[in-house]
């Protein structure tokens, strides 16, 4: 029951967030760009969400969904025994090391 009601919230979470999303960007759009350029024209919501979308795709915008993978990894690594990533990094392919030169 618990995690039914975790998922609604979530789900609800979501829409809310699309919802104040898409209107920001209506407002933005509707505040600057009629004020820059002589022939634009004002948009309404459903444009702006596919503002959005549009965004999304062309330059990946919305970064949540990577983060909680890296938590998830460190949260193994803390918990393994010096012997387990002993022979986890025994075990893992050697890869070169990326060196930042300034």
């Amino acid at each position: 029951m618990n995690y039914r009601i975790r998922c609604a919230g979530k789900a609800v979470l979501v829409i809310v967030g699309i919802g104040v999303l898409g209107w920001a960007v209506m407002m933005l759009w509707n505040w600057v760009i009629p004020a820059l350029f002589v022939d634009a024209r004002t948009i309404d919501f459903m444009h702006a969400l596919g503002l959005l979308v549009l965004s999304r795709i062309l330059f990946g915008g919305f970064h949540g969904h990577g983060r909680w993978r890296e938590r998830r990894h460190w949260r193994k690594w803390n918990a393994m025994t010096p012997e387990e990533r002993e022979r986890f990094q025994a075990a893992w392919p050697s890869r070169p090391t990326r060196h930042v030169e300034d």
